[in-house]
């Protein structure tokens, strides 16, 4: 398995400590567990932002980032050692771990914060957090500043400004080290293996859930705690549901699959769709839409790389989905007024991609300035174009009814263009087929 290093945690900490103004305090609470119904809680999923700084995976903990502190600039208040809770909960870190084993400088009993931080904070400028993300937080962190407030006649300092972290931290996020780059390819690929085990697995009879189940099992299989985000198995029909869920109908023969998933690891996000016939061979109509999408994702994947804009993607898969869709007879009228007028937004009614990192829809502003930003080195994102056409669309010929498809993979910008992390799934029509042919065959 592939972990972010302890160095480079402690290297985020001081890149966001040099951009904090003098004299700051930054607060940041980890992520509340989650109950999933009485009693039952989730999985849980440590905040990205807390993982981004620290690294530690418990709940009920507090970083703290005080830059020029003489006792140390990173303290982090957290659950003490408990012999009987962790009988039925598994071990914490305690004090002594999260100094040991997670780099602070200074560790408290997240009991104690009451008692401790309003010092922290005290004589501090500026305090950034993460205001309006963690509303109980928030409530805790006024009482501790009008803790301050109320001993300011016997000469207490309570800080004067208050700024979201938000924009500093997501922006270093945007951003992706070596080292992130490299847990991301390695979630890539296990995602890559889970869409392959799919294709094979393929048949008739089967229902939504039974793929479901082969890319789960490729995801623990290769070390993933939990899928990246819910996996959308959608036949047929259900292809043309963007956020479809359910996952339960049963694969009929003459059907396409769309399937959009991809594992998590180490709290990195890997993000992938295909769409493959039920059958292992594409129908005419099919095999239209499909190459007509890998035709416009080809044509983003151009249009990526520094200097280019963030929007250049997309403009390049609607003028290609345009033109296209106007050959099959699907739109008509010329294709420059028909992209004016948003034409290609009643089957392809997404944008091109999204940011991806630590959240599937990661971080990080698409405009600066009110103008697109430019992509450089380290930026990650996917590129997913789509054609979508309804069931009971009754502006085009019924041969083309029911069919869904998107084409999605993940990208990393480099100095030269784009390095496609996901292309161990097969994307062309022929390499699908092949592949679907050759598990039926192992199986005969």
């Amino acid at each position: 398995m592939i972990h972010i290093p302890k160095a480079e945690y402690a290297r985020r900490r001081k890149a966001l400590m040099a951009q904090m103004e003098p004299n700051s305090i930054a607060i940041l609470p980890a992520a509340a567990v989650a109950i999933r119904n009485r009693d039952v809680e989730h999985v849980y999923r440590q905040d990205s932002d807390f993982q981004y700084l620290t690294g530690f995976p418990e709940p009920e903990a507090v970083v703290v980032l005080i830059p020029g502190r003489e006792y140390g600039e990173y303290v982090l208040f957290c659950r003490e050692r408990n012999p009987e809770r962790e009988l039925w909960d598994g071990l914490r870190a305690g004090q002594e771990g999260a100094v040991r084993d997670y780099g602070a400088d200074d560790a408290f009993p997240i009991n104690d914060i009451d008692d401790i931080l309003p010092g922290l904070i005290e004589g501090r400028d500026r305090v950034y957090s993460a205001m309006g993300s963690h509303a109980e937080f928030d409530r805790h962190l006024m009482e501790w500043i009008n803790s301050i407030r109320s001993k300011a006649h016997l000469g207490a300092q309570p800080p004067n400004e208050f700024v979201a972290l938000d924009h500093l931290l997501h922006d270093m996020r945007l951003y992706k080290s070596a080292a992130e780059v490299k847990v991301m390819r390695y979630a890539a690929q296990v995602s890559a293996r889970a869409h392959v085990r799919a294709m094979q697995a393929c048949r008739a009879g089967l229902h939504e859930y039974s793929l479901e189940a082969e890319l789960e099992y490729e995801f623990r299989k290769g070390g993933a705690r939990m899928p990246a985000y819910g996996s959308i198995v959608a036949s047929g029909r259900n292809a043309c549901i963007l956020h479809y869920q359910e996952n339960a109908a049963a694969l009929k023969n003459g059907d396409l699959v769309l399937i959009d998933a991809g594992c998590e690891i180490d709290c990195y996000a890997s993000d992938i769709t295909r769409t493959f016939p039920v059958s292992g061979r594409f129908s005419v109509e099919q095999k239209a839409i499909y190459e007509l999408v890998l035709k416009a994702q080809q044509a983003a994947f151009e249009a990526i790389g520094p200097g280019r804009h963030w929007n250049e993607a997309h403009e390049a898969t609607v003028q290609v989905i345009t033109a296209g869709l106007v050959e099959l007879g699907l739109l008509k009228g010329d294709v420059a007024q028909l992209i004016e007028d948003g034409a290609h937004r009643a089957f392809y009614m997404h944008r091109a991609g999204h940011w991806l990192g630590m959240d599937v829809h990661d971080v990080g502003d698409y405009k600066v300035g009110g103008e697109w930003r430019v992509l450089e080195p380290g930026m990650a994102l996917t590129v997913e174009p789509g054609i979508y056409i309804a069931a009971d669309n009754q502006n085009v010929a019924k041969k083309w009814r029911g069919i869904g498809v998107r084409i999605e993979d993940d990208v990393v910008v480099t100095r030269q263009g784009c390095e496609i992390l996901t292309g161990d799934v097969p994307r062309s029509v022929a390499e699908i087929e092949a592949l679907m042919a050759a598990a039926r065959a192992e199986v005969a």
